[in-house]
């Protein structure tokens, strides 16, 4: 029982809270008339329902009795605790209403050590139905009962049991009571009353200069989110990182400043993790590029994901080298865009990074390499008719491509021959013919040069 002497109820949101107990039963009797004066002393707005009543004190053989049990539960020895219990209810008759209620009250504690919920329940309720009993036996033993209804997750019945908790508690709520209040209005799904304990539990700690716990930031977190309130959000995700430093909350935040539109923030905070070491995930890691690149850094957003590839944190499938070899593009590194699309043109063979090779050769007037992946290109594509629909405007490219490349090279009737039929797809016909004319012109000036030379 020593590991028990408090009640750790733990909620969905990790909230541990303590249900204090005395542990000295004939403190519980001398403190009853004390408390009750102090009480009436108190110009309290609250009043305990059962005022009127004169609490009897326990007798010194019960006393007796209750801590024989409560010492063999300490040292381990739980089955003689409860026959010493047992002995005891043997003449619960003739017991007073206190003494009936501190038994019932041991064996609801007993029964908790032993995991069994629904007992202790049970001989909690016995407690607060006897009627002459100390108030503060009540008070605490309510909010047990809220506890314990919590771990049950029966959350009506918690939110009841707190109700009555809070009728005659004269107290004010500390921080973790407005907590186990914002729980279950969390759990029942009043989010408006749950925000409300929440923002007081928070607000008492910090007016002690003290950090509210983490999962009282976190169950704040969630209750904005369910009322569709993201800038809210994003301010608790900014105090949780201030407070607690953590990896995963410092991508949630970059994914906040995303929803609500500030990219910029977004993008700093991304970068601000990978460079202490908090991004490992693979879809971080791309979301991280893919910030990069929209916010015209290319060349970091290739560098990121080459050395992630390398190091083994992304997989270089199509799909990624695909992005790293645009990224490349966009930041005008064509070699080593070229040397990512030779690696995913194997790797995928549908044509459609041959034909970006293609393209890539051409921008840098490698005149026959662009021919070579032209080539490639209408190959593969031939071969994947089923996706013809989708490669219609890249079939036309190649042929517009070949037809430039081979008129560089001076193969002008290669070069005629592919603007020709370029010109039969509807996307590249004009420039097809523009090009055509312009490749006959030229060819006949080159053969009055050669004429002449001859």
């Amino acid at each position: 029982m020593k590991s028990k002497n408090s009640l750790f109820l733990t909620t969905v949101f990790t909230l541990l809270v303590t249900i204090t107990t005395s542990n000295v039963f004939a403190a519980e009797t001398a403190t009853v008339k004390a408390d009750e004066n102090s009480t009436d002393k108190k110009n309290v707005t609250k009043k305990s329902y059962r005022v009127s009543k004169k609490v009897p004190a326990m007798r010194n053989r019960v006393y007796a009795q209750l801590a024989r049990a409560q010492q063999l539960a300490d040292e381990g020895d739980n089955i003689e605790g409860f026959e010493v219990l047992a002995e005891v209810e043997e003449r619960v008759d003739s017991l007073n209403s206190y003494e009936r209620a501190m038994l019932f009250n041991f064996y609801g504690f007993m029964y908790y050590a032993n995991e069994d919920i629904t007992l202790a329940v049970d001989s909690f309720n016995k407690v607060i139905a006897e009627t002459a009993i100390p108030n503060s036996l009540i008070i605490s033993t309510l909010y047990s009962l809220a506890q314990l209804s919590m771990q049950q997750q029966n959350y009506k019945e918690a939110l009841a049991y707190l109700t009555q908790w809070r009728e005659i508690n004269a107290k004010e709520l500390t921080g973790t009571q407005e907590m186990l209040f914002a729980q279950v209005y969390y759990q029942d799904k009043d989010f408006v009353n749950s925000l409300k304990h929440s923002e007081m539990a928070i607000s008492l700690v910090e007016a002690k200069n003290k950090k509210p716990k983490e999962n009282w930031l976190t169950l704040q977190r969630a209750t904005y989110y369910e009322l569709k309130q993201p800038k809210q959000v994003t301010k608790v995700m900014e105090k949780l990182i201030r407070l607690y430093d953590k990896p995963q909350y410092w991508l949630q935040l970059s994914s906040m400043y995303g929803e609500i539109g500030e990219e910029d923030k977004q993008m700093a905070v991304m970068e601000a993790a990978y460079q202490a070491g908090y991004i490992s995930k693979a879809s971080d890691i791309l979301t991280l590029s893919q910030l990069y690149l929209f916010h015209g850094a290319p060349y970091k957003s290739a560098a990121v994901l080459e050395d992630s590839i390398a190091q083994g944190s992304v997989f270089a499938d199509e799909d990624n080298l695909s992005m790293l070899a645009r990224a490349y593009l966009t930041a005008k590194e064509y070699d080593k865009a070229t040397e990512v699309l030779v690696r995913v043109s194997d790797i995928a063979q549908s044509g459609e990074h041959d034909a970006l090779l293609a393209q890539t050769y051409l921008n840098t007037e490698q005149w026959q390499a662009a021919i070579n992946s032209s080539t490639l290109a209408l190959a593969r594509y031939a071969k994947h008719k089923k996706n013809k629909g989708n490669q219609v405007k890249d079939i036309a490219n190649m042929h517009l491509i070949m037809g430039m490349a081979n008129f560089n090279l001076k193969n002008f009737e290669r070069s005629l021959a592919s603007f020709a039929k370029a010109t039969q797809f509807s996307s590249t016909k004009k420039t097809a013919l523009q090009w055509g004319k312009y490749v006959e012109r030229e060819q006949q000036h080159n053969k009055v040069q050669l004429a002449m030379l001859n």
